[in-house]
C-alpha cells in the first residue's frame, strides 16, 4: 500500500514515502527548505511565510487539515520509546534529551504545517515581514502569549533565546543563527533580524526559534546536561521525571495558545507519559500488557508474526499501514572515512557489494522491505531512475570523478544479489575492487598487500535489532575474509561516540524533508566533517557536495531546484559512504482501541499530538 503524490497548483512538491518516525518528524521543522522554487515574495505583517510560493490555507483557517478540531480533550497518553537520557535540554550538544521536549513545551515564533514543503503558520508571533530579497525578518509577537508560569513573552526573551542559540546552542543553530548580522526590537512586542546577505531560508529558520523565558536561564551552566525542567510557553509542563526512565507532561490548564488555529485539535490529553525501554522485546511487551497506549513497529517480523495475542484477536489492537508523503529516509550502514581502512572509496563499493540485501529480507523482514537507493527515495528529488539532465551535467561539469557513469546516466541500483546468501559474483566483484585498493586474501584473511596488515573493524550498535542486522552483515563480509567485529553500547554512550565520529562504521539514518536545504551542509558539507555534533557522520569532503548545495541554496525556479537536489543526490550515491540499507512503504501503527486518531495523516504521517482517548475507555 502506497501513497504517490505530485506536483500541485502553488507548486507544492509531494512525494510517495516512507515513514518518518513521529519524533523525528519535530525536528524537521527545523530543517526543512524550499517547497515550490519560485521567486520569494515580500510580506508586511503577514499571518504566514512560505519558503516559495504562497501557504496553501488562508489567514481565516481554523485548523491543520491533519487535526480535528473536534476531538474531546482528556485522559492520558502512554508512549513508549527506546533508549534512555540523562538530559531535559535537547538544545545543547552534551548529553542524551528527549526529542519531545521541543513544541510540547517549548514553542518558537511560528509553526510548521506538515502538510507542505515549508510553510509557517502564527503562533507566538501572530505576523511576520521581510522583503523581497529576504535580507531581513520581523515578527510581531501575540501580546496574549504566556510562559508556563503566567508571566508574558517578550521581545527580550526573543533576543536572548536568539543569543544562548547562537552561542551554545547545537552545531545547526550556531551555524544558521551566526548569518545573523544585527538583532533588534524595535519595541516590547516586534524582534528584527537583519541578514548578512539575503537568504531566502533565514525568516522562517528564525520564526522556527526556541523561545525561552530569559528570567529562568542560567547562561553560564546552560550547556551542562541537567533534569531540571526548561521554562516554556507549550502546551504542556514537565511532571514527574524518573531518571533515564520515564518521564511525564502535564497539560498546562491556563496554556495561552489553546485558542490559536494552529493548535486546534492537537495536543489534546491531560497527561502524556514517556516510558524508556533498553531494548525492543521489552517494549512490545509492555504494549501487549496495555501499559502503553501505541507504537511505530519497525520490526517486520514482529509486524507480520507478532501482533497475534488475545487483544489483538479480541479487536481491542488494531495494526494500520498509514501512507506518508515524504522522501524515504536514507538508512545505511555509514562509514567514518575519517579513519585510513575506508578514505578509499574502491573499499566502501567493496563492502556495499558483500550486503546481500535479497537473503536478508526473505530470511529476516518477510519481504517486507524495499531497498534504498536515493538520499530523496521516492521523491521528485531523486536522481534514481533519471537520467542527469542539462543543469545537472553543467554543475557537475567541474568534477568530472564525482559522479559514477551509471548514476549520471539514471540506471543505477544497488547490488541485486542471487538471494542464495551465497552470491559468487558479488563476492567476486568485491574481491576485485579489493585489490584495486591494495588488499588481497591471503589464507583465508583478506590482508594488505604491502604490510599484511588484516582488514578488520567495529561495527557499533545500539539496539537488539540493529545487532541482529549487523551480525548478518559480519558473517558476509566474513566470505571475503574481512574481520567485522560487532560492539553493542547503550543508548548515552552511543550518542556520545557518534556525536565525536568515534566509531568505525554504524547504523544511521538521515530523514529528508519535501523541501532540503541549508541543513543539508549540516549533513554533508565539507564544513561539518569536522564539526562535533553535526550529521556528516560519514566526514564527506567533497567540492562536488558543496558545490551542488550551493546551487540548492541559490535556486529560484523549479527546474533549477530539482536539477541542484538531484545533482546532490548523485554526488552522495557515488561516493558510496554507507551501505544502503532499506525502507518500509509507511508507518506500521499499533494502537489500543482507547486511542483514536484522525483518519486524515499529515504528509509525515500520523502525529501523536493529534490523537485523542476515546471518552469511557
Amino acid at each position: 500500500m502506497r501513497s504517490c503524490f505530485s506536483l500541485r497548483s502553488r507548486g507544492r512538491l509531494r512525494s510517495g514515502g516512507a515513514a518518518t518516525p513521529w519524533f523525528l518528524a519535530a525536528l524537521l521543522s527545523a530543517v526543512a527548505l524550499a517547497g515550490a522554487p519560485v521567486q520569494a515574495q515580500a510580506l508586511d505583517r503577514a499571518p504566514a511565510i512560505a519558503m516559495r510560493g504562497t501557504p496553501d490555507l488562508p489567514p481565516t483557517f481554523t485548523a491543520l487539515p491533519y487535526a480535528d478540531p473536534t476531538a474531546p480533550r482528556g485522559g492520558h497518553l502512554d508512549l513508549s520509546l527506546l533508549g534512555t537520557f540523562d538530559s531535559l535540554n535537547p538544545f545543547i550538544v552534551k548529553g542524551s534529551a528527549p526529542l519531545f521536549m521541543r513544541n510540547y513545551v517549548i514553542e518558537s515564533l511560528m509553526a510548521r504545517s506538515l502538510d507542505e514543503p515549508f510553510t509557517l503558520y502564527p503562533l507566538l508571533a501572530q505576523s511576520v515581514t521581510t522583503d523581497a530579497e529576504r535580507s531581513f525578518v520581523a515578527f510581531a509577537l501575540n501580546p496574549a502569549a504566556r510562559f508556563s508560569d503566567g508571566t508574558p513573552v517578550t521581545a527580550d526573551d526573543v533576543l536572548f533565546s536568539f543569543a544562548l542559540m547562537r552561542d551554545m546552542g547545537r552545531p545547526n543553530h550556531r551555524l544558521y543563527y551566526g548569518k545573523i548580522a544585527k538583532a533588534e526590537a524595535p519595541d516590547a512586542h516586534t524582534v528584527r533580524f537583519t541578514f548578512a546577505e539575503p537568504d531566502p531560508e533565514l525568516p522562517l529558520i528564525m520564526g522556527l526559534m526556541p523561545v525561552f523565558k530569559q528570567a529562568s536561564i542560567d547562561r553560564d551552566r546552560f550547556e551542562e546536561t541537567t533534569l531540571t525542567p526548561l521554562t516554556g510557553s507549550g502546551p504542556y509542563r514537565v511532571g514527574a521525571v524518573d531518571a533515564g526512565a520515564s518521564v511525564t507532561l502535564e497539560r498546562n490548564p491556563d496554556h495561552w495558545g489553546g485558542a490559536v488555529a494552529f493548535n486546534r485539535g492537537l495536543y489534546n490529553f491531560d497527561r502524556i507519559r514517556f516510558f524508556y525501554f533498553r531494548d525492543a522485546n521489552t517494549e512490545f511487551e509492555a504494549f501487549k500488557k496495555g501499559l502503553i497506549d501505541a507504537r511505530f513497529e519497525t520490526d517486520p517480523g514482529r509486524w507480520e508474526t507478532g501482533y497475534d495475542f488475545p487483544a489483538a484477536r479480541a479487536g481491542d489492537v488494531v495494526k494500520e499501514l498509514v501512507p506518508t508523503g515524504t522522501p524515504k529516509p536514507y538508512s545505511a550502514f555509514v562509514f567514518n572515512t575519517r579513519r585510513p581502512l575506508f578514505a578509499d572509496r574502491h573499499v566502501r563499493q567493496a563492502l556495499i557489494e558483500l550486503f546481500d540485501f535479497e537473503w536478508l529480507d526473505k530470511n529476516f523482514y518477510h519481504g517486507l522491505y524495499r531497498r534504498t537507493a536515493s538520499f530523496f527515495e521516492g521523491s521528485e528529488l531523486s536522481s534514481s531512475g533519471v537520467p542527469a539532465d542539462a543543469r545537472e551535467r553543467s554543475l557537475l561539469a567541474a568534477f568530472p570523478d564525482a559522479v559514477v557513469p551509471d548514476v549520471l546516466a539514471g540506471t543505477f541500483r544497488p547490488p541485486v544479489s542471487d538471494g542464495s546468501g551465497r552470491d559468487r559474483d558479488r563476492l567476486k566483484a568485491a574481491l576485485q575492487l579489493l585489490d584495486k585498493a591494495g588488499w588481497m586474501l591471503r589464507q583465508g584473511a583478506l590482508v594488505n598487500r604491502e604490510t599484511g596488515r588484516p582488514f578488520a573493524f567495529e561495527i557499533m550498535v545500539a539496539t537488539r535489532e540493529q545487532e541482529r542486522l549487523a551480525l548478518a552483515y559480519q558473517s558476509q563480509l566474513k566470505r571475503a575474509g574481512i574481520a567485522a567485529q560487532v560492539r553493542y553500547v547503550d543508548a548515552v554512550q552511543f550518542d556520545s561516540r557518534r556525536g565525536a565520529y568515534d566509531f568505525d562504521m554504524m547504523p544511521y539514518a538521515w530523514g529528508q524533508s519535501l523541501s532540503p536545504g541549508n541543513e543539508q551542509a549540516f549533513y554533508f558539507g565539507s564544513a561539518a566533517a569536522d564539526t562535533p555534533g553535526s550529521r556528516n557522520y560519514m566526514g564527506a569532503k567533497s567540492p562536488a557536495i558543496d558545490a551542488a548545495i550551493a546551487a540548492l541554496l541559490a535556486a529560484r525556479d523549479e527546474d533549477d531546484y530539482v536539477s541542484a537536489a538531484r545533482a546532490l543526490d548523485r554526488v552522495l550515491v557515488s561516493g558510496a559512504y554507507g551501505v544502503p540499507l532499506f525502507h518500509t512503504p509507511g508507518q506500521w501503527l499499533a494502537r489500543w482501541t482507547r486511542i483514536e486518531r484522525p483518519r486524515r495523516a499529515s504528509l509525515y504521517g500520523t502525529l501523536p499530538e493529534t490523537w485523542w482517548r476515546v471518552p469511557g475507555k
